[in-house]
């Protein structure tokens, strides 16, 4: 990426692009090397199929992108599908690389039924594209499918019968790398309550497949913080940088 668009992309997060005054300007693409604060493999967190009765439905009837989209169209596992307006599957390239999840739909996205949309949505494509990446060329999806009344965290039942539609999305997609957007995707993801600042700047693996994930803020969260976008950017090289040594 040159570094005139470089500096655009930042600007759009807010951000400003700065170097040392005694020090070379930094490559906006580094093509490898070390990998800052990365937890060694024995480290690194783990995270398995949720038991649920939709996991089962899916291990005996495995089905295929349009099955899968029509299937959780139709779910009425758990109480949210009394007050949705819809479902909202996911969006992106079936064949992408990067698979970005955030946590449930918003109001916005129960409306138009597509993930990240709004502020967080645009602040969401502009963070991509710092690193190089447009909205097209990722796969972006929810921990859950449907919209939470008035925007609450979801509850544990909740992601037990919908989480299984993500292992599906992330079994056919077969991503090289999760990016988990906000502290209730990588908690539901990580089967974990480490707080999100300590769980930032390493890798973990996710599932059987153990697909490289990353964790960085919600932009939702950033937009109410603009401060900590500087750390969402340093995460965000963080990711570009494991995503380039998972291609060796």
């Amino acid at each position: 990426m040159n570094r005139s668009l470089r500096k655009e992309y930042l600007a759009a997060l807010g951000l400003e692009s700065w170097v040392p005054r005694s020090a070379p300007p930094e490559p906006s693409a580094p093509a490898g090397g070390s990998l800052p604060r990365a937890a060694p493999p024995a480290a690194a967190s783990a995270a398995g199929p949720t038991p649920a009765a939709g996991a089962a439905a899916l291990r005996e009837r495995p089905c295929d992108w349009t099955q899968l989209r029509a299937r959780v169209a139709a779910c009425t596992l758990c109480p949210l599908c009394k007050t949705r307006t819809q479902t909202v599957f996911g969006v992106g390239d079936p064949e992408a690389d990067w698979l970005i999840v955030g946590e449930a739909p918003g109001a916005d996205e129960d409306r138009q039924g597509e993930p990240f949309v709004g502020r967080a949505g645009q602040l969401l494509n502009a963070m991509l594209l710092a690193i190089g990446l447009k909205r097209e060329q990722v796969y972006i999806a929810n921990i859950l499918k449907c919209r939470p009344p008035r925007n609450r965290d979801p509850g544990p039942q909740e992601v037990a019968q919908c989480l299984p539609y993500l292992e599906r999305q992330i079994g056919l997609l077969e991503p090289k790398i999760m990016l988990a957007v906000g502290r209730i995707s990588a908690h539901n993801l990580l089967k974990t309550e480490t707080s999100l600042g300590r769980l930032r700047q390493q890798v973990h693996y996710f599932g059987v497949a153990r697909v490289p994930l990353v964790v960085t803020y919600h932009p939702a969260y950033l937009l109410r913080e603009p401060a900590e976008k500087r750390k969402a950017w340093d995460d965000l090289k963080f990711a570009r940088e494991v995503y380039t040594r998972v291609q060796r």
